[in-house]
């Protein structure tokens, strides 16, 4: 299936070669590919061939949704800084855009680009909702939180059309099953219905995060992803529904967005958020070339202060991959921010010690007796 993205651009960022609501400035090739792909206007590209193409505009890059089946939707992992263990990921690639996302080097897996692929070729699984009540019904099934929105927002704009994360909090409410969520979209409002009363149960908390009040640099950094003041408001709309909400301030980056720390935790706190989080800004693999590409061309002034404060929190390297440091990030820029962090939450009240889920709750869905037996 393939749409064009214009009835859908949301703040509608432009850029100079016309990649409307793009974060990516290129689409490099994957790092498994045995081939390279080059710009049409690199010095390694060849000439003209006399029928006027090189001098053309490019074509609207439009989005392309594709379907897959999956066997599993359950992802786990042991990783020690993650505080959780069970996932469900919707969908593949994320047109939220956003630059700085440590998931787009997950599309070189598929032979895609981490650049503009990833915001315009998604994946979408369809049969998420049946799969998951098939593990959920297993015997030996264990009951435990399950986090949404993990790698990809799972309130992405294709969420509007699938409604894949919506079906999924319909059979986890039916079966009194807890759920988080992290999401930069106001899209998670439309479903205060489900999970106003699974938070009665203790069932449902929600994380918005909010990289920047910015709107401006918002618009560049995070194309079609919510406005800043629509995730404030989403907070707003969650808390007044009863669903305790954190703000995520994620990610920060040095240079750029860490000025605004004690602000963004000021304007969630007075929204209605009782926790708060941060995460230093990551850049595995392609994400580096990518985020250079863009601090050139949206701030080029603050390019190289950027990059060298992203030097000094990762050991002097773009990417500290390291558990225990790859997240909050090292040395004294990184503890400098963190005890910021702390100061601010405490002054704030935003130090709330959050209580886990309710996993005592959790009835397994009925089993497909037409899928699981063989009587007559």
């Amino acid at each position: 299936m393939e749409r064009d993205i214009a009835p859908t651009l949301g703040n509608g960022a432009v850029h100079g070669d016309g990649r409307r609501g793009r974060g990516a400035v290129t689409n490099p090739t994957g790092r498994f590919e045995a081939e390279r792909r080059v710009p049409r206007d690199s010095h390694w590209a060849f000439d003209d061939d006399g029928w006027g193409g090189a001098d053309e505009a490019p074509p609207p890059l439009r989005t392309t949704v594709t379907e897959e089946t999956c066997r599993t939707i359950i992802a786990r992992n042991d990783s020690p800084d993650v505080p959780f263990r069970a996932s469900i990921n919707p969908y593949r690639g994320c047109e939220h855009g956003c630059i700085y996302c440590y998931a787009r080097p997950t599309h070189a897996y598929y032979g895609l680009s981490p650049g503009l692929d990833f915001e315009s070729r998604l994946f979408v699984k369809p049969d998420a909702v049946a799969v998951l009540r098939r593990e959920l019904a297993r015997p030996d099934y264990r009951c435990e939180v399950i986090a949404l929105g993990t790698n990809t927002d799972c309130y992405q704009p294709l969420e509007r059309e699938r409604r894949i994360t919506r079906g999924i909090l319909e059979l986890l409410s039916a079966c009194d099953h807890p759920v988080g969520i992290v999401t930069k979209s106001h899209l998670v409002t439309r479903d205060v219905d489900l999970l106003a009363p699974m938070a009665g149960k203790g069932l449902a908390r929600v994380q918005v995060s909010v990289t920047t009040l910015d709107r401006k640099l918002a618009r560049r950094m995070e194309p079609r992803a919510a406005t800043p003041s629509r995730r404030l408001d989403a907070i707003r709309r969650l808390t007044a529904a009863g669903i305790p909400v954190g703000v995520l301030v994620s990610p920060i980056i040095p240079g750029l967005t860490d000025s605004e720390l004690d602000r963004i935790l000021a304007a969630a706190r007075d929204a209605g958020a009782t926790s708060a989080g941060h995460l230093l800004v990551r850049l595995p693999h392609e994400v580096k070339d990518l985020f250079r590409e863009w601090l050139s061309e949206a701030v080029p002034e603050r390019a190289s202060r950027v990059m060298s404060l992203i030097h000094d929190v990762r050991g002097g390297r773009d990417n500290d991959p390291r558990f225990g440091s790859r997240m909050k990030g090292s040395g004294p820029y990184a503890e400098a921010i963190a005890r910021r962090f702390e100061l601010a939450i405490r002054r704030l009240g935003l130090d709330e010690r959050r209580t886990g889920l309710d996993t005592t709750l959790f009835r397994p869905p009925e089993r497909d007796e037409a899928q699981m037996s063989l009587r007559l």
